[in-house]
């Protein structure tokens, strides 16, 4: 097993191997945890895919996980100054801050929006066409039969939550999204909370096998990895790392 995480503060040793066991999944499943930041789970699919390629494995489950709710702030070990201490939120130190540049990736985005010429418009509605495309999707079911209801526990004596859908889209005021401030800058900025990635907590996960494996579990594939690839960049152009990897997968496997 191959789970990606990023923000693992708070959440114990070893987290893919904590969502195994307590899947229920044999004790003896080898689990590994991946943080490549945003592309952890896809990075934790790609390297299913090599233990396939090698022989490794013939089964393996990746995806990724992230529960945001229980990233902790954190306190500096060591005495504490008089006047105490500043608490630091684990998600921005860990998930979203450019430790070279020293500021939140949203800067980042405000960079790459402002070399591309991409205005606040174009982003206010895309992220209105993902919330729409994302209601669709569920009033079809489109994703019925991937979708597993889990129970969140409550206090003592309380029944628990069962929990089956995605909130988000049910949140959003279409009329307010484009009148929202911008957060990362406040001047001639393009970034705002409602056309950003929300916090959230998911998981999310596939099973891969050989072609041997499936066709003796009798098993019908959804699809086949053709190739991947990796692609890296100055940090602070994070947001087009994707255009650096794709051209590379497009030469692997010959497609134009």
């Amino acid at each position: 097993v191959y789970m990606g995480n990023v923000c693992s503060g708070f959440l114990g040793q070893a987290p893919a191997r904590q969502a195994v066991i307590f899947a229920g999944l044999p004790k003896s499943t080898i689990c590994t945890t991946v943080n490549k930041v945003c592309a952890s789970g896809m990075k934790a699919v790609m390297l299913a895919a090599q233990g396939l390629q090698t022989g490794a494995q013939d089964v393996i489950l990746a995806g990724g996980m992230e529960s945001m709710s229980n990233v902790p702030y954190y306190m500096k070990r060591g005495e504490t100054p008089y006047g105490g201490m500043q608490l630091v939120d684990g998600i921005v130190f860990d998930g979203f801050t450019d430790v070279y540049n020293k500021f939140h990736m949203g800067n980042c985005a405000e960079n790459t929006a402002k070399k591309l010429s991409i205005t606040r418009q174009q982003q206010d509605d895309y992220a209105i066409s993902s919330y729409r495309r994302s209601a669709a999707a569920y009033e079809a079911k489109a994703f019925a039969d991937e979708i597993v209801p889990i129970e969140l526990p409550q206090k003592r004596g309380v029944p628990a939550v069962l929990f089956s859908e995605d909130e988000e889209y049910k949140k959003v005021n279409f009329d307010k999204l484009t009148k929202l401030t911008t957060v990362f800058q406040k001047e001639n900025g393009t970034v705002t909370a409602g056309n950003a990635s929300n916090l959230n907590d998911g998981a999310a996960a596939l099973v891969l096998m050989t072609a041997d494996t499936a066709k003796r579990l009798n098993v019908k594939p959804l699809a086949r990895v053709v190739g991947f690839a990796d692609g890296e960049c100055d940090p602070i152009d994070f947001p087009i790392a994707p255009a650096v990897a794709i051209p590379k997968l497009l030469e692997k496997t010959g497609v134009d």
